[in-house]
């Protein structure tokens, strides 16, 4: 008996947290935030442009210790 109680309010439970509280409403694709769009290109490129600048530092330095340069 107990054990039923137990196992009705766990599937309560799960299909009441199956829904995400954070979507109140659908986003409009006709109007883009434009401070986020810019936001995540230019993080993107910094990360890039970081990326190559570490690439390039690690190609001097192994050119260094195996006596290439």
């Amino acid at each position: 008996m107990m054990s039923s109680r137990l196992l009705s309010g766990a599937a309560l439970l799960r299909r009441a947290g199956s829904r995400s509280m954070f979507t109140s409403s659908k986003p409009d694709t006709a109007n883009p935030n434009w401070l986020r769009v810019a936001m995540a290109f230019g993080a993107s490129a910094v990360l890039w442009g970081l990326i190559f600048k570490q690439h390039s530092t690690d190609v001097h330095e192994y050119k260094v210790r195996n006596g290439l340069e």
